[in-house]
């Protein structure tokens, strides 16, 4: 599965683009906390500020400050500190109160439940109501107790208002709650011995089957519905058992209006009218075994195009107003299929190949067995040349067919067998299509991401997960991804092919673990993979790398040190790394393999010249943060290199750091010559980030690219200078650009120019129309640069009028900016009231959109509209949004908690103990000058004046 970051794996897109359903727990935990932690904070500077008034009092009338304090009366002083002690420790109290635990800390291991009974088929009998967004069913499960006779059979069933149960055995009776169903019978059920159950039901689902429709803002053309499993919403539709160590086959009969299509797993048994009902009943039999989170099924409104690949029939499904883009997408299935039966060794394993857009889906995509279901987002025109794929997206899905269909995780601590390699199957495609650069770019980047990040500890295998969701994050795709990497390379790619094909095998249409794939591995290549597996799957992060390089002419030595500086769980983790390195001269170069295994080596190297380029791990098979500094000729004459991506990847980085003129030519030069664009991307990114006169100028020269991919890159980096000339050259590119993209990268770069000129732009795209309203988005989001509430008005009159023609999520945006440049307007009441008109949109993304709007925007009024919505259950996403958006509303209402009420009024009774302060001081002061006004005193006066003190 892919989030819906993971749409695209273009080049323009600067997040890693495998991610998938990122974990949110921390940042709700946070957002939970920082009302009290905020108050406190607050409270903290007001006394702090009214203890500070004394003395400043007395501070302000001399300039012998160290004399005076030094007679000041302890007692006061004291006070205020015991005040302030006292209050601080009061607001520490609180804070460690709300603050949570880490993620994982605390967090109960989980493991797969227990098997009771083997189910063998599941039959899903289902007619959508789709005005009322409600289902009928009737779900039969057919099964055999495994070990011990069995008396009752627990279903999950979510919200299911369940009419009957019956079986073919003799029930005693059943018992329904919100989460499952458990059946009782009237004798026990002997192991081997099969059964069923037939459960009638109606649902009106909130996860797990979506219906878009006229009534939620849809067109009447494209009236649908699509189911999602992973990793728990398919109790919501139909009872099951959910999880993902159960394997069965199932059939799917869904019940539509005769003009309406259904798709599901499997092969089509038959499509028959209902003369009692007028519907059409479509049957699907998926007749080899999958797990339950794989069985799927979209009905409505859709366009079809079709394919094959050898017996393999292939279609690709869109809502019909979004056709005409859907062979752009659907292009390239049947050759990826080609290749992944050869690299993987084992043929495609199911009947067909569907893929289907849906509107609004939940993710990126979903690999559903035989039927994958992805986001339109995918969909994209031939204007914007190729900056937009589904490549990626489509790779990844389709690889899943083999791995997480054919073999599937036995449990969610091992998804990383599902993700991890569909994320590297979609690399391998990338090489195999686009050039072995590409690959190795796609694998740059994504290492770049992970590195940039952190060290993350938290292992890829770990059983302390909350939920599900929580396992998919970065680790189980990008990182999973490199694991399978960094084997193949260790392995080699013909052993590494012959563990894949022995893993599909010995587990087809069943589940495995991490010690199945390990095993195997071992016994293939006869060496023991203990360690890797240790290192990168069970422990978490990955080695930092400090290198350098010295050369000894009198010697004709080259000496290479590495020291592993990243620390650890315990003191520093030592990885073990077999890499290599490579001496160049020219056109000749000279490996020699290495071994890190400890904290620091010194490697020496006799050499028949000193090298011009160094390169450590040349083939980037080694997943780390390394540093090696080195010469500026030496990075010269690796940008030059054009046998070596990486390496001229690696000297553009290290090129960012210098700002001299002969290393901007040097990037000016690459920009516009080199021959991979990945490597001219980052010759322009570079040239930003140097940010000298002579670098804008380099970018301002260098907007004439033929690889749309760069030209976007470059109008981006030229947008991120503020200098005079950037609206012009803007103006130039909006003048003469075809490309949607391009023009909207132009767009969001006046956003950091205000003037006549930008706001004529601005309100001129903002009332244009193209594909998906990518135009009118990026004025949204030059507003937003631009925070101009002049804007207000122009973008509600917008957002009202082209509501139907923006992406939900692009308009939940266009509310966001909205309350953004409204948060400082005087009179909210406009804007509070437009955002409060959406806020029971039956588009949740649009709903949670104007949640956090009104958060934003700040007006103390929407607190009651806002506490309406974070009631709900905890793991409703619009309840998360809701609590922020209280915490947001709360920090500036003027109605403030009780316990910052009571903060107040021991702030009172300070403030009362500060006047009485200030009057001590001012009393201290007149008798201060009193003093050094008097005459001296006798001896035996003062002495007399002493004893009294």
């Amino acid at each position: 599965m892919t989030e819906m970051l993971g749409i695209f794996k273009s080049v323009d897109i600067d997040i890693d683009c495998r991610v998938g359903r990122a974990s949110r727990t921390t940042g709700e935990r946070d957002a939970r906390s920082t009302g009290p932690v905020v108050g406190c904070s607050l409270a903290f500077l007001v006394v702090y500020s009214l203890a500070s008034a004394g003395a400043d009092v007395l501070l302000n009338h001399t300039s012998r400050k160290a004399d005076i304090m030094t007679s000041l009366p302890e007692k006061p002083l004291r006070c205020v500190c015991l005040w302030l002690c006292i209050l601080t420790f009061w607001c520490d109290l609180g804070i460690a109160r709300e603050r949570p635990a880490p993620l994982r800390d605390g967090v109960p291991r989980q493991y797969a439940p227990p098997r009771l009974v083997d189910i063998t088929h599941v039959k899903i009998d289902v007619t959508p109501d789709f005005a009322a967004r409600t289902v009928t069913g009737v779900t039969t499960i057919t099964f055999t107790p495994i070990a011990r006779p069995l008396t009752e059979l627990k279903l999950d069933a979510i919200d299911l208002n369940v009419a009957s149960v019956e079986s073919t055995a003799s029930v005693a009776g059943y018992t329904t709650d919100d989460e499952a169903i458990t059946i009782t019978f009237a004798a026990p059920l002997l192991p081997g011995e099969e059964d069923s159950v037939t459960v009638r039901y109606d649902a009106e689902p909130r996860q797990g089957l979506y219906f878009r429709t006229p009534q939620m803002g849809y067109p009447e053309t494209d009236v649908h519905l699509f189911t999602q499993g992973e990793s728990h919403e398919a109790p919501h539709w139909y009872p099951n058992y959910d999880y993902p160590n159960e394997r069965f086959s199932s059939e799917v009969i869904c019940r539509v209006p005769p003009d309406m299509t259904v798709v599901s797993n499997g092969r089509l048994v038959s499509e028959q009218i209902d003369a009692r009902t007028g519907l059409k009943a479509v049957h699907w039999l998926q007749a080899k075994p999958h797990v339950n989170y794989l069985v799927a099924m979209v009905a409505g409104y859709f366009d079809k195009i079709e394919s094959q690949y050898r017996d393999i029939p292939l279609a690709f499904y869109t809502p019909p107003s979004q056709s005409a883009q859907a062979a752009n997408s659907f292009d390239g299935t049947a050759h990826m299929i080609a290749f992944f039966e050869e690299e993987i060794g084992v043929p495609y394993p199911w009947d067909k190949y569907d893929q289907a857009v849906v509107e609004d889906f939940v993710a990126g995509g979903m690999e559903n067995t035989s039927l994958t279901i992805l986001a339109d987002r995918t969909l994209f025109t031939d204007a914007t040349e190729n900056i937009r794929s589904s490549q990626s997206l489509v790779a990844h899905e389709l690889a899943h067919q083999w791995f997480g269909d054919y073999v599937t995780c036995k449990d969610w601590s091992h998804i990383w067998l599902n993700e991890g390699f569909a994320t590297y199957y979609e690399d391998l495609y990338d090489g195999h299509k686009n050039g072995r650069d590409s690959m190795l770019y796609g694998l740059y980047r994504t290492a770049s991401g992970m590195v940039s990040r952190g060290a993350n500890e938290e292992p890829i295998v770990t059983r302390r997960y909350e939920n599900a969701d929580d396992q998919f994050d970065y680790r189980t795709y990008g990182k999973a991804g490199w694991v399978l990497h960094m084997l193949r390379c260790q392995l080699g790619e013909r052993l590494y092919r012959n563990a894949v094909r022995t893993y599909l095998q010995r587990h087809a249409l069943g589940v495995a673990v991490t010690e199945d794939l390990r095993s195997i591995i071992e016994e293939l290549s006869g060496r023991s993979f203990d360690r890797f597996f240790d290192q990168w799957l069970f422990h978490g992060g990955y080695p930092q790398l400090k290198v350098s390089y010295t050369w000894s002419e009198a010697d004709k030595l080259a000496k290479i040190t590495v020291e592993q500086t990243q620390a650890g769980e315990d003191g520093t983790t030592i990885f073990y790394l077999p890499t290599k390195v490579r001496f160049s001269w020219g056109e000749t170069s000279l490996d020699r393999e290495i071994l890190i295994d400890s904290d620091r080596h010194d490697f020496y190297f006799a050499l028949h010249g000193e090298p011009n380029v160094v390169r450590f791990d040349p083939d980037l098979t080694v997943l780390a943060d390394v540093t090696f500094d080195k010469p500026r000729e030496m990075l010269y004459a690796q940008l030059a290199d054009t046998s070596d991506v990486v390496g001229r990847l690696l000297a553009v980085d290290a090129l960012r750091e210098k700002k001299d003129k002969k290393t901007v030519a040097h990037l000016k030069d690459t920009l516009n010559r080199d021959p991979f664009y990945g490597v001219r991307r980052e010759a322009s990114s570079a040239l930003q980030e140097i940010h000298t006169d002579e670098a804008f100028a380099a970018l301002a020269d260098s907007l004439a690219q033929d690889d749309a991919r760069v030209r976007v890159q470059v109008v981006r980096d030229i947008g991120r200078f503020y200098r005079p000339e950037v609206p012009a050259l803007m103006e130039q590119v909006l003048a003469s650009e075809k490309n949607p993209e391009i023009v909207a990268a132009a767009i969001d770069s006046l956003g950091r120019y205000h003037g006549p000129q930008t706001q004529e732009y601005v309100r001129t795209y903002l009332q244009s129309t193209s594909y998906r309203n990518e135009l009118a988005s990026a004025a949204i989001g030059a507003i937003r640069a631009l925070d101009d509430a002049s804007f207000v008005d122009e973008l509600m009159v917008a957002l009202r009028a082209g509501k139907d023609r923006f992406p939900s999520r692009s308009f939940a945006t266009g509310l966001e900016t909205l309350a953004y440049i409204a948060r400082d307007e005087e009179d909210r009441t406009t804007v509070r009231e437009f955002l409060a008109s959406y806020v029971n949109d039956p588009k949740r993304a649009i709903q949670s959109g104007a949640i956090g709007a009104l958060g934003t925007l700040g007006d103390p009024k929407a607190i009651p509209i806002v506490e309406t919505f974070a009631s709900r259950e905890a793991r409703d996403p619009l309840q998360r949004t809701a609590q922020r958006a209280l915490t947001e509303l709360r920090q500036r209402q003027d109605v403030v908690p009780e316990e910052i009420v009571a903060l107040r009024e021991t702030v009172a009774e300070l403030k009362k103990e500060t006047d009485k302060l200030k009057q001590d001081l001012e009393d201290l002061k007149k008798q201060t000058d009193a003093k050094a006004q008097a005459e001296p005193a006798p001896a035996a006066d003062t002495a007399d004046v002493a004893s009294q003190d």
